[in-house]
């Protein structure tokens, strides 16, 4: 069989595959995207680096207000040592460093945690590749067993299982000094989007690969577990391979969220709804909440 009869035949059998596939269920399929596998951290990191859109970090001009909205509700001294979860690669922990805070970042992404050592070179940040729901925060902390504040920002939180979420709420809040705040940005419940949808395009340099590719998308929203999933069919059209991605998303209401603050030991939970009005493009999709790590 010749290459471009074998790569014909694999391309009719995943297009088969996609014909009978079953609707996706939130969290029993794979949980979430392949974050540390290398070539996916590599164009994952274009994704966060691009200016042309604010899918992954947002743009720098908003980056910079949404740090100096956060250290106005933080209220950190000098010296101050930030726990950022999820950091990426390191946007928001330079302008925390440049503050003057003392910053840890942890992402499972490796492109994404070399970028943000190189970028914050001769800056008071140190940066740890890990799974945040495996992670002892407690034991990061430089010069010290807690942190003064901790951020959670952009969503994050919400693709986790809501089990995961609780103990990685209460991981951070033993990391925290007594009365230390917690900053977590949660897309609000009401524009969280509840919709069946499916859509396609295709490329041939982007998130899903470097090579030619058709990707097919669907979006299910489970109406009793009030969380969606994604699934993502990328199919390579040079050699028909065909790779599978599910990622569910969690909603939570204000109600919820607060209780799970309190729940993990939090208390004095602020809400902050569309950043208090900062100029942000989808400020009105987010609600910020700030607690503090019971005294």
């Amino acid at each position: 069989m010749t290459d471009n009869t074998h790569n014909a035949a694999r391309l009719a059998e995943a297009l088969w595959q996609i014909y009978q596939r079953q609707p996706p269920v939130p969290w029993q399929e794979r949980d979430n995207l392949p974050w540390d596998e290398p070539a996916f951290s590599e164009r994952m990191l274009r994704e966060h680096l691009d200016q042309s859109h604010g899918a992954a970090s947002r743009r720098f001009p908003e980056l910079r207000a949404q740090v100096q909205r956060m250290l106005e509700w933080l209220r950190l001294p000098p010296g101050a040592h930030l726990l950022d979860v999820t950091c990426g690669p390191g946007l928001y922990a330079a302008e925390f460093a440049r503050a003057g805070l003392v910053v840890t970042g942890v992402d499972f992404s490796p492109a994404s945690i070399r970028y943000a050592r190189e970028h914050c070179a001769g800056l008071p940040c140190e940066f740890i590749q890990g799974d945040v729901r495996q992670l002892d925060f407690s034991k990061l902390a430089q010069g010290g067993p807690a942190f003064d504040a901790a951020i959670y920002i952009y969503g994050q939180f919400t693709v986790l299982r809501p089990a995961e979420s609780r103990d990685l709420l209460r991981r951070i809040q033993e990391a925290l000094k007594p009365g230390a705040p917690i900053l977590l940005e949660v897309l609000d419940y009401r524009h969280f989007d509840k919709k069946n949808s499916n859509w396609w395009y295709t490329d041939n340099s982007g998130l899903w690969g470097d090579s030619p590719y058709l990707s097919l998308g669907e979006r299910v929203f489970d109406a009793e577990q009030q969380a969606s999933v994604e699934r993502y069919y990328i199919l390579n059209l040079e050699t028909g391979e065909l790779q599978t991605y599910g990622l569910a998303d969690q909603a939570y209401t204000v109600t919820q969220m607060k209780k799970m603050l309190k729940d993990a030991g939090f208390e004095q939970v602020t809400l902050h709804r569309s950043w208090d009005g900062l100029a942000l493009k989808d400020a009105g999709e987010w609600n910020v909440y700030v607690a503090r790590r019971a005294a």
